[in-house]
């Protein structure tokens, strides 16, 4: 097992005591997924969390497209981001599947998305925390406007997340603090903030990156029984 996934693993365990998080969506006919917290209406399957059955499929497409993770690899909107995630991944040091795992829970992968609290596009960055990581980024661009660019919200919010790593050492830390502020965190005496809404987000994003990691080492495991890889 790579250190990356005993590292998941290990915060997973961390947070057993949270309340199970989960995620409903469906897919409507232009392949877009509609993902919520909870079922809004009856077109709404469970995808992560506690109700999710492991034959579960996403309403809306076929028996070969299973699961949020099935929708993750051959959603139009997500696959034009992946090279940007890739570069973003590679820059900052960040695994990509934990990059995709929360724009997956923060947005949906809807690049102009805005929540109601002002937090904007696909990792969905407010004004005031983007501030200190867009750097030369934002050079003669108006902050609200370049965070509706995917590659450009993509790369402050990787350097956002580096960042939290490096404080916290611990993933699950850094994304409770992505979610409830660092000062939250270092209140609670640098441990989970015992915030149900914290948690479950925490939990979530987990879950998520921790399935594309084990999915990611089965694929390599196949190409390696067919083409093993010289020293």
């Amino acid at each position: 097992m790579r250190l990356r996934a005993l590292v998941v693993a290990v915060a997973l365990l961390c947070s057993a005591a949270a309340s199970r998080a989960e995620r409903w969506a469906w897919v409507d006919g232009r392949g877009v997924a509609h993902v919520a917290a909870r079922p809004l209406d009856g077109r709404y399957r469970p995808v992560l969390g506690p109700h999710h059955a492991p034959t579960g499929r996403v309403t809306g497409k076929a028996d070969a497209a299973a699961g949020l993770l099935t929708w993750l690899e051959i959603a139009p909107q997500v696959r034009v981001m992946r090279p940007w995630l890739r570069e973003a991944a590679r820059m900052y040091g960040v695994d990509v599947e934990l990059l995709t795992a929360l724009i997956a829970v923060e947005s949906g992968f809807d690049a102009g998305a805005v929540s109601p609290r002002g937090a904007m596009g696909l990792m969905q960055l407010t004004l005031e925390s983007a501030g200190r990581y867009a750097g030369a980024t934002n050079v003669q661009r108006p902050l609200d406007e370049l965070l509706l660019e995917p590659r450009a919200n993509i790369h402050i919010g990787a350097r956002m997340l580096a960042d939290l790593l490096r404080r916290f050492g611990r993933v699950d830390l850094a994304l409770a603090a992505w979610n409830a502020g660092e000062g939250t965190v270092r209140r609670n005496g640098g441990a989970m903030p015992p915030i149900a809404e914290t948690r479950g987000h925490v939990q979530l994003v987990l879950e998520l990156y921790w399935a594309m990691l084990q999915r990611s080492q089965r694929v390599t495991r196949i190409q390696l029984a067919v083409a093993p890889m010289t020293p």
